[in-house]
């Protein structure tokens, strides 16, 4: 990927080619890879696994495309299977399958927070909800001793970067009053 990345992007920093492979290697990349291809169709789950659907599902197709190019590697050599590879990053670029734009907000957050001098960002849970097979939590995000946003999500990770978009959308629109 990073090759492939390097001859389609020979201008861009190394920074900016390291943070684009890894959205186009994720967990959420390689399960749209996995939907594109229709491989849960050939997956054999157990009936917890396929009735869950969700964030266990997209583990185990993301999981089977990484297995995938294995076997191509180990069967038909590297050039076969990094063919492979560039097809479907290709294709899932081209029809918007993966977002190459930056959505991790809570990155985004830090590095602004950081750069007008309003400290680390400090998120803490509000609220869980939901039985434990498919919890709601709620995340508040603050700096200093103000919270700056709140958001919701299945997981953890997705309530903070939901609180961090809040925090994002909060502090822009009161550095740019006019918008």
């Amino acid at each position: 990927m990073g090759e492939y990345l390097y001859r389609r992007y020979p201008r861009a920093q190394e920074g900016e080619l390291t943070k684009l492979r890894s959205r186009l290697v994720n967990k959420k990349a390689l399960a749209s890879y996995a939907r594109a291809l229709h491989l849960s169709d050939f997956i054999l789950m157990s009936p917890s696994a396929a009735q869950s659907g969700g964030k266990g599902q997209e583990t185990i197709t993301a999981d089977t495309v990484e297995a995938v190019i294995a076997a191509i590697y180990l069967d038909r050599g590297f050039t076969r299977a990094k063919e492979f590879v560039e097809r479907q990053v290709l294709h899932a670029l081209q029809s918007g399958g993966v977002a190459i734009n930056d959505e991790n907000y809570k990155s985004r957050l830090l590095e602004y927070a950081q750069s007008h001098g309003l400290g680390i960002p400090r998120y803490t849970i509000a609220g869980e909800e939901g039985p434990d097979h498919d919890r709601t939590f709620t995340i508040d995000v603050s700096l200093g001793n103000v919270r700056q946003g709140r958001g919701t999500g299945k997981n953890k990770k997705e309530a903070e970067q939901a609180a961090a978009l809040r925090a994002m959308e909060q502090l822009t629109s009161r550095a740019n009053p006019e918008h």
